[in-house]
């Protein structure tokens, strides 16, 4: 009896198992924009969240072509005055835009997240946010959701205290409190500008918010191996300053394990 049949067919279950467990045959996500030159390797990706809004996928998308554009021009530059640090190739850049929370049906909040590799000690990362208006279709700030937020006046100095209070706690979870000097904290300005990169929080209760989450890269709030940090604000530290809409849109509690989430 020939054994050919039952020889193929083990083959064929091989290839199988290959091609369901390898890493390499793993399906990648496709970047939505990248630039790809001896000098860089850059990528930009959308998450499917925003691929989905056709205005806010395009503005995401227009950003991160600059970016890309910025980052493909700089590198150019580096390369043509010290040839000598891209020996082992060009710089590795990627840029995720990826959606945090929906308070209301009308407010997103957006996490980007750039990591970014020029050959150097070691690999830098940044993270900054994007509020968008669903109904105006543009980005905002949380101005609308406060009575005032003049620089050094009432609510951002309420804040800026709340701020520092949260990312102290966050220290001494981390055994890192020896850090959690006043020095560190001097970036953390009360202005809306210097205060730190904002998203609401996801809430208990449905299209709401449970406050205001900041997010502050390595080497901001802490030293560069202490990575980035995350401070919560509860909308209660904030009801005195609560505009109408900001009224309107805070309530509930920060869910359970959400400042567990990677951020």
């Amino acid at each position: 009896m020939s054994l050919a049949p039952t020889f193929m067919r083990a083959l064929t279950a091989m290839a199988v198992c290959c091609a369901l467990f390898s890493p390499s045959l793993a399906a990648d996500p496709k970047p939505d924009a990248v630039v790809k030159t001896k000098s860089i390797d850059a990528r930009v990706f959308l998450d499917d969240k925003i691929k989905a809004d056709a205005a806010m996928a395009a503005d995401c998308l227009a950003e991160g072509k600059k970016w890309l554009d910025k980052s493909a021009a700089e590198a150019a530059a580096s390369r043509k005055e010290d040839p000598q640090f891209f020996k082992d190739g060009g710089w590795d850049f990627e840029r995720k835009y990826s959606i945090r929370s929906v308070v209301a049906d009308r407010y997103v909040s957006i996490l980007r997240d750039d990591f970014m590799d020029t050959r150097g000690a070691h690999p830098n990362s940044d993270v900054n946010t994007i509020l968008w208006d669903k109904a105006a279709n543009k980005r905002i700030s949380i101005r609308p959701f406060f009575n005032e937020t003049a620089d050094k006046g009432p609510t951002m100095t309420a804040m800026v205290k709340a701020v520092i209070a949260s990312l102290k706690v966050e220290k001494k979870k981390r055994g890192t409190s020896e850090t959690a000097t006043d020095e560190w904290f001097k970036g953390v300005e009360p202005s809306l500008l210097k205060i730190g990169a904002v998203t609401l929080a996801p809430s208990t209760e449905a299209g709401k918010s449970s406050g205001l989450t900041f997010h502050y890269p390595s080497s901001t709030v802490g030293p560069h191996a202490e990575g980035e940090y995350v401070a919560f604000v509860p909308w209660e530290a904030l009801k005195p300053y609560l505009a109408p809409e900001g009224a309107r849109i805070f309530g509930g509690a920060r869910p359970k394990g959400d400042a567990d989430e990677p951020q």
